[in-house]
């Protein structure tokens, strides 16, 4: 039986979600095709202490693969490039949002174990797409490190729904969560996600990609792609290291090629996209 949530009561109640940190909101705003962009930036990452360790960490872990060790967020984005850097920081802050648990919403599973192995487990795939297919580089991270953020708002719009849904999860591990969803609340965490982000004020392609990050075939999600594809794709290759979130565990020829990608690579995209989610949950282990 569905539980008494629609979109538009999840629309009326956004105003009691938490609101999106101000260093990450400044860090959304920022152009860096200028020279005080950039030192704005660098400016807004250095006041933030936790914010520029965490860089600078992950600057030196074999994530980013640093040719040489890195000490200030100057060296980090020389070496990372200033869009990576933005969008990590971006994302960095926005995990800080919250640092409790909402029922049996663990934030420390949902960032750590999820939302960063996914972000970081998107590159292999990126890079072995075409450039002329290829995102923008300050939006893979941010979209890899929001897409799930539709779970994030429902725990703190229906903590009990929230955990009822992350237990059918839990038990149902074959079923794809989509399907789950329809069946409990007649809502996706996708739409819940969507409706957050522009809460937020974040960019449309983003919206579109927390929107259709499951269904990137679906009518609608052209602005959303290639990223949707990309983190449609990644979660696949994941599969077995997400909280629960069926997604599928095969790939079509039909959607590497949708990307650029030869099929016949997929095997050493994959063992490179889940090296690069294991990295990533050990470096966030860390925070």
């Amino acid at each position: 039986m569905k539980q008494p949530i629609d979109l538009k009561e999840a629309i009326q109640k956004l105003d009691s979600l938490p609101a999106i940190p101000v260093i990450a909101h400044k860090l959304i705003a920022l152009k860096l095709d200028t020279d005080e962009g950039e030192q704005q930036m660098m400016l807004l990452i250095e006041q933030e202490p936790l914010i520029s360790a965490r860089i600078i960490g992950l600057s030196n872990s074999p994530l980013l693969g640093a040719s040489r060790k890195v000490s200030t967020v100057k060296e980090a984005a020389l070496l990372s490039g200033l869009k990576r850097v933005k969008s990590v920081a971006t994302g960095i802050a926005i995990m800080s949002l919250v640092s409790k648990p909402i029922g049996r919403f663990d934030p420390q599973e949902f960032w750590l174990q999820h939302h960063m192995a996914v972000a970081f487990a998107m590159l292999p795939v990126v890079r072995t797409m075409p450039s002329t297919l290829r995102p923008a580089d300050d939006l893979i991270f941010l979209a890899g490190m929001l897409h799930d953020i539709g779970f994030l708002a429902l725990a703190h719009l229906n903590s009990q729904l929230s955990d009822d849904l992350l237990t059918r999860m839990l038990i149902e591990p074959e079923r794809p969560v989509t399907l789950i969803e329809d069946e409990l609340m007649g809502i996706s965490h996708a739409d819940l996600g969507a409706e957050f982000a522009k809460y937020w004020g974040l960019p449309s392609e983003i919206v579109a990609v927390l929107r259709y990050h499951h269904t990137p075939e679906a009518e609608g999600a052209e602005e959303g792609l290639p990223l949707a594809r990309i983190i449609h794709v990644t979660e696949k290759l994941l599969s077995s290291t997400d909280l629960h979130e069926c997604v599928g565990h095969q790939v079509s020829d039909a959607e590497w090629e949708s990307l650029g990608i030869n099929p016949d690579h997929a095997e050493e995209v994959a063992m490179q996209a889940v090296e690069q989610s294991d990295q990533a949950m050990q470096f966030g282990a860390s925070f």
